[in-house]
């Protein structure tokens, strides 16, 4: 028999106590944030029907994530993304549900794809999708919360962009460069591939489109337009798509999030089924991919039979942001103090440091009590060693004053607590 070993799966994780430092820095924040907002906790079964998934993605889907039969002959597969799923719950109460509904979740989400820098083959998800809202109010409320997760966090505004286009407005360029409309999700998805493969061989995927060399020539000059003006011009004044990026980034105003947004015609999603403002945020270096995306989705609940309903959506991975906190931050990041450790020198003390933990849990405060006796240079070497701001350590004379001293760590200093 093979010798088992002691390492996860490949690309997946597992989550020792140290680890949890950070999971639960960038969890708590979105989930702080998703509630400030206004936004509705939701679930799902992490394992999706495959028929649902493929209407969505399309049949060549099966082979970037984990799918099997179960024991019925069902095709099923651990969910990718949350999406699919969102739609599918949302459809299924679309007669009930009173529109517009705000609702978010942390998803964990599988796919089988090459892992990179900042891409394993499991990751968490953060979700939050306004479905049942025509305006751009929905797209500056997903930001503005996604914004403020990352202040929670502790990242800096000047370490990252969100950089913003409106898929209809390439759409409208494309339209007067002389390409026809049908060709457009193959452009997009072309063009959402730059940076990551050489532009000749993106030339070379729109070619096979049908696009000739001028028109191939036209579509990567789009590309290198600078500013929301300069796109503008091309379009023309009565460009509905230059108007509603417009009125976001004056949104963006109001919420005081609109230095962290940036035009960036290049921003275009590659997912076929967005159909307005999509976004991107990147750390400001360039060292890592994208921190979070999403944009507006309005088609996607008529491809899975649902009725015609406006939504907008983004997701915001776990392993990208953590990557650039850590390089930010530091050990900031994986180190946290708080509570106090209680320990006793001899069994006669257990009751008595039992009680005194019992009655400080009651008021509030995080308690990591000792399971047995232990001599005074063990128990501060453990309480240096541990997460505990505070130390209690109480001996036999202790309990005959009823007096315990309580040493704060970081600085020594001591105060007097009762027993």
């Amino acid at each position: 028999m093979a010798e088992i070993s002691f390492e996860p799966p490949r690309g997946m994780r597992d989550f020792y106590p140290e680890d949890m430092v950070l999971r639960e820095r960038i969890f708590n924040a979105w989930r702080t944030a998703a509630r400030r907002h206004g936004f509705q906790p939701y679930d799902a079964c992490v394992v999706e029907s495959l028929d649902l998934l493929e209407r969505k993605s399309g049949e060549e889907v099966s082979a970037q994530i984990y799918c099997f039969e179960d024991k019925s002959g069902r095709r099923l597969a651990l969910r990718p993304e949350m999406t699919p799923t969102l739609a599918r719950m949302i459809a299924a109460k679309q007669g009930s549900l009173n529109f517009p509904v705000k609702w978010t979740a942390v998803a964990q989400c599988f796919r089988y794809e090459r892992m990179t820098r900042g891409r394993k083959r499991e990751h968490y998800q953060w979700n939050m999708d306004i479905v049942g809202e025509e305006s751009c109010s929905a797209e500056i409320e997903v930001m503005a919360a996604a914004v403020e997760a990352l202040r929670l966090m502790g990242m800096p505004d000047g370490a990252y962009r969100i950089r913003v286009n409106n898929r209809a407005l390439l759409s409208e360029l494309l339209g007067k460069s002389g390409i026809p409309a049908a060709q457009h999700a193959a452009v997009f998805l072309a063009l959402d591939k730059r940076g990551k493969i050489p532009d000749e061989e993106i030339a070379v995927l729109l070619k096979a489109e049908g696009l000739d060399e001028a028109a191939v020539a036209k579509t990567f000059e789009l590309l290198s337009v600078q500013s929301l003006d300069q796109a503008a011009e091309l379009a023309g004044p009565d460009s509905p798509a230059v108007a509603r990026l417009r009125e976001l980034f004056a949104l963006a105003a109001v919420y005081g999030i609109q230095d962290v947004l940036a035009f960036d015609i290049g921003v275009i999603r590659g997912l076929a089924y967005y159909t307005g403002i999509v976004f991107e945020a990147f750390d400001t270096a360039g060292k890592f991919r994208a921190i979070f995306g999403g944009g507006r989705y309005d088609n996607l609940l008529t491809t899975i039979g649902g009725k015609p309903t406006p939504a907008v959506g983004l997701g915001f991975g776990d392993v990208v942001v953590g990557e650039v906190l850590k390089d930010l931050l530091g050990e900031e990041v994986t180190s946290t103090k708080g509570g106090v450790l209680i320990g006793y020198m001899f069994p006669e003390q257990r009751e008595a440091a039992m009680r005194l933990a019992a009655r400080l849990r009651a008021e509030g405060e995080d308690v990591d009590l000792m399971l047995h006796k232990a001599k005074p240079k063990q128990f501060f070497a453990r309480a240096g060693a541990g997460n505990a701001a505070d130390a209690i350590f109480i001996g036999p004379d202790d309990v005959e004053k009823g007096v315990v001293r309580r040493k704060h760590l970081e600085d020594r200093s001591e105060t007097e607590c009762k027993l």
